[in-house]
């Protein structure tokens, strides 16, 4: 099979701190996904300051984690790695059918179970009030991503780490992962396999002005023998969308996880396009 071509190049990257009052347990889950591992131009290896002894494990989703005891005082996460990508915009496949629940495979059923900010059971009559009625497969999930997109209102103001995808449905409002979570719950309830996702997306290719950059939130379905990206909040193909993480909803795959008090003091991202040759970035 021949390589894919990496046209675009991009510098990712984040810078995490917190302010810890005693030393304290901490996991990351900041590397890029090992799916996208080999696309790494330069690895975005995690650094921290000040340094402490790293140990690095595969969760149960395959994710890449890193754990440490992070001393009192002010304490920062770094990643900055360059990544090549072809360029193209996530797939769309319309034709792409959707399984009977009883033939869907073994690994994907986890998938269809409420989770701790995904409630089926709250939802289901809801969804299938809304959706019974859609073409199944590809329709039936744009449906609900469309559904979703159109009746939550994005505000970065009411960011709350607790609220659920009912919550999400009965406020109208919510950021990334809010709408991301009312859409998995929503597949879920309608037998579609779906998983949560964080991770970079790009503002290339976007009309400005641009948001600040920010790790985003999305989710994978599983419809005809394999997984496909759909993004309710942005419900359109993006390009240059990079996997960090993914589980069963934002409870798997938290950033960091401190073991014991502590207050996030700086947080910053970057996803940016890299022009130029490969020697350019030597000692960038």
């Amino acid at each position: 099979m021949p390589d894919r071509k990496l046209a675009l190049r991009m510098n990712i990257g984040c810078r995490i701190s917190h302010t810890l009052i005693q030393p304290t347990p901490l996991i990351a889950l900041l590397n890029v996904h090992y799916s996208r591992f080999g696309d790494l131009e330069r690895a975005d290896y995690l650094v921290t300051h000040p340094s402490v002894p790293l140990e690095s494990y595969r969760d149960g989703f395959g994710n890449w984690c890193t754990r440490m005891v992070a001393p009192a005082g002010e304490f920062t996460l770094m990643t900055d790695g360059i990544f090549r990508d072809t360029g193209d915009p996530d797939p769309y496949f319309p034709d792409t059918p959707q399984h009977a629940a009883e033939d869907l495979p073994f690994d994907t059923l986890v998938y269809l179970l409420g989770s701790r900010y995904c409630e089926t059971d709250q939802l289901s009559e809801r969804a299938w009030e809304l959706f019974g009625k859609t073409d199944q497969g590809w329709p039936r999930v744009q449906a609900i991503c469309d559904y979703v997109h159109n009746n939550i209102t994005f505000d970065y103001m009411k960011a709350d780490a607790t609220r659920t995808a009912a919550q999400t449905l009965a406020g109208g409002f919510g950021v990334c992962r809010d709408f991301t979570h009312l859409g998995i719950a929503l597949c879920r309830c309608m037998n579609i396999p779906a998983r949560y996702c964080t991770g970079y997306v790009s503002e290339i290719g976007e009309p400005l002005p641009h948001a600040e950059d920010d790790f985003a939130a999305w989710m994978e379905v599983y419809l005809g023998g394999q997984w496909w990206v759909f993004d309710p909040r942005n419900n359109k193909r993006r390009t240059g969308r990079i996997l960090v993480a993914r589980g069963r909803d934002a409870a798997d795959v938290p950033l960091t996880q401190i073991f014991g008090p502590g207050t996030l003091s700086g947080f910053e991202v970057w996803i940016q396009e890299v022009k130029g040759k490969r020697s350019d970035l030597i000692n960038t």
